[in-house]
């Protein structure tokens, strides 16, 4: 029986409340499953650590994460210290360190779920957003002279290199090649940025020459937004840099009806280090401990962890399971109108898991 090894960091805040809810998930799947089991390290790494350590998690703390075949991971956030030191001590520095470059978040209107486009049908909203994800506007590089003087600068460099473009771009065209509809859209500023991202359109139209097969468009960001809200069927596959796509990808999670349900990758496509799956809603310390955090978005990253590792039979079935779960009006938790309680939903999940794998293992 194989044996997949996974760490589980929870991070601040709601992430301690929804990664044990998608272990749950991941037990439940396993205790009924005949060809694979689960091997969990937690890792409590985080604003709590960092009070006691002055880090948000150790120095050597990558080579730990290098042993496992992927990580869950819930949220990196303190309301008592600064972001910039909570992102790039613990989430940051664990996609650039196991460089997670693909940065890959699917979103769709789930079965139950009231999107706020009242014109829009379920079937207009099925996209998936790729992220370019350890440079360009996050790469980290730039400082800070004179502080508190009249005279203070600082700046931040968005560093964007032909190799970093070119396989972001080949991966998002390759993922736009596999699903059915072969439709990609570049997102781009280059009217007004005319250096890095008129490279990075150039090195799009390059890529594209290799995949004849896929249409493929470009839009400014500002554009996209709008194109998102007013006509979301013309879009499919998504490709944007780091804060682009981070700024597209908030708002398609609220088109889709909530931030908590949505999930996220941090893919190393070449499998040279383990991938990184997570709910992208944060840590959300205002509903931290009042357990009525939506687990959905954990849950469907533990399908991508599921898909990435190969299981795709398995991922099927926990979609269903969390399908299932949210066609149930009952079984929503308030950011989705209900008064559904974390525990309630894990619990509908897992019983659906299991019940499904019975039905499996009996017609097998």
């Amino acid at each position: 029986m194989k044996t997949y090894r996974i760490a589980t960091i929870p991070g601040d805040g709601i992430g301690k409340e929804v990664i044990p809810a998608g272990r749950q998930v991941l037990e439940a799947l396993a205790l009924s499953e005949r060809s694979f089991t689960f091997e969990f390290e937690n890792f409590d790494w985080g604003g709590d650590y960092f009070r006691q350590h002055g880090m948000m998690m150790p120095v050597d703390g990558l080579d730990a994460l290098l042993k496992k075949d992927a990580i869950l991971f819930g949220s990196a956030g303190d309301p008592d210290i600064p972001d910039h030191i909570t992102l790039w001590g613990l989430r940051l520095k664990i996609c650039q360190g196991l460089d997670q470059y693909a940065n890959v978040r699917p979103t769709r209107i789930l079965p139950g779920i009231d999107g706020p486009l009242k014109r829009c049908k379920s079937e207009d909203l099925n996209w998936v957003i790729v992220r370019e994800n350890t440079e360009g506007e996050y790469s980290g590089v730039g400082g800070r002279m004179h502080q508190g003087h009249p005279i203070e600068v600082a700046t931040d460099l968005s560093l964007m290199t032909r190799a970093g473009v070119e396989r972001i771009h080949r991966y998002a065209f390759r993922l736009a090649q596999s699903r059915p509809r072969k439709l990609l859209t570049v997102i781009t500023k280059s009217n007004a940025q005319r250096h890095a991202m008129v490279m990075w359109d150039e090195i799009a139209a390059q890529v594209a020459k290799e995949f004849p097969d896929v249409k493929w468009d470009k839009e400014l960001v500002d554009a996209a937004t709008a194109r998102m809200v007013n006509r979301p069927a013309s879009l499919d596959t998504i490709v944007a840099t780091n804060l682009h796509a981070d700024i597209l990808s908030d708002l398609a999670a609220a088109l889709a009806g909530s931030m908590g349900i949505a999930p996220t990758g941090n893919i190393n496509p070449e499998r040279l280090y383990p991938s990184m799956f997570e709910p992208i809603h944060g840590s959300a310390f205002d509903i931290m401990g009042k357990g009525v955090a939506n687990p959905v978005g954990t849950f469907w990253s533990v399908v991508m962890l599921l898909e990435h590792l190969g299981e795709f039979e398995a991922a099927a079935r926990v979609m269903q399971a969390i399908e299932h779960v949210t066609a149930n009006p009952a079984l929503h938790t308030p950011d989705l109108g209900g008064t559904a309680t974390t525990a309630e939903v894990t619990a509908a999940v897992c019983a659906q898991v299991t019940s499904t794998a019975k039905s499996h293992l009996t017609v097998a």
